[in-house]
Formats: structure tokens, C-alpha cells, sequence
């Protein structure tokens, strides 16, 4: 059985672990570290199975040139690679979008694989007149948290100056 819990003290190491296996380079686990270091881990949660962390998820603040809406960036979410394919990620990406929506934020954004993205009701953020940073476009997806979380909003987002300082 895999339980959804905020993370604690204690799990700041097994973070690391379960970031560093679940993708190629040490940057995610380096950028985890250092937004938990600099206090803007907005929202953290953990997948523990049997007493271990197996899976990870952090969101983090934003801002957008224009709009005073609320949103947060989504990254990273991680799985131990024996647990992929389990539906673990996908428990912690709705989790987190609960926690996030009860705190108060209007939208989430993220730059990952549209495929997967989209069964959770994200969509391609230019669409709603969001750029990115990294000039990419497909990849860059945003969720509205409730009705009308995403008007009156447009710009570029610009994410926590640590995502720049961890780029692989």
C-alpha cells in the first residue's frame, strides 16, 4: 500500500535518492535541495510504500508579468524506477493539485510530456497567453485550480531563480 504525505525532516535524504534514480543527471535532485533550502517549497509530498519514500513531488511559487493571480510551478515529480508504471506519480500529481487548490492558488504550471499531462486537464499554457523562460511552446502546459484561474492573466512565467541555477 502507497500512502500520499506531506514531507518531513526526516525524508530530505530519501528525496534525493528517489530524484537521482528517477532521472538521468542529478539536476532535479539539486534543484530539489536547493528551493527546500531557500524556503520555497510551497508544497512537498511523498509516496511512502512500507515505510520508504518511493516517489516525490514538489511545487514551487511564480510569477507572471501580468495578473495578480496565484500559481505555482509544478516540478519535479519522481518515482523510484521499480515503482514507475504503478500509478504513484499520478497519485502524487493529483494530491499535490488538491493541496494546492485548498491553499488558495488559481493555476499550476509545468513543462513536461503533453501525452501524460493532459489526462490530469493540463493544456498547452499558450493557449491562454503564457509564455516560458525556456522558448519552448508544446511542452509548457497550465491548469486552471478553479474557474477562471487563468484569466486575466498573460506574460511570460517566470519561475524561482533556482530553476535557472540547475539547468542540465
Amino acid at each position: 500500500m502507497v500512502i500520499i504525505r506531506a514531507e518531513i525532516q526526516t525524508d530530505v535524504d530519501s528525496v534525493r535518492v528517489v530524484n537521482d534514480a528517477a532521472f538521468p543527471t542529478e539536476v532535479e535532485g539539486k534543484l530539489v535541495d536547493a528551493l527546500r533550502k531557500s524556503g520555497k517549497d510551497v508544497i512537498s509530498l511523498v509516496a511512502e510504500s512500507e515505510g520508504r519514500v518511493v516517489g516525490h513531488i514538489l511545487f514551487s511559487p511564480l510569477s507572471v508579468e501580468i495578473g495578480s493571480k496565484k500559481g505555482l510551478g509544478l516540478a519535479p515529480v519522481a518515482v523510484l524506477p521499480s515503482f514507475q508504471s504503478k500509478g504513484i506519480g499520478s497519485n502524487l500529481i493529483k494530491a499535490g493539485l488538491e493541496a494546492a487548490k485548498d491553499r488558495g492558488y488559481d493555476f499550476v504550471v509545468l513543462l513536461g510530456e503533453p501525452e501524460y499531462y493532459q489526462r490530469f486537464g493540463f493544456e498547452k499554457a499558450s493557449s491562454f497567453g503564457l509564455g516560458n523562460e525556456y522558448g519552448v511552446d508544446e511542452p509548457f502546459m497550465a491548469l486552471a485550480l478553479r474557474p477562471g484561474g487563468l484569466e486575466g492573466i498573460s506574460g511570460i512565467v517566470k519561475y524561482e531563480s533556482e530553476f535557472g541555477t540547475f539547468r542540465a
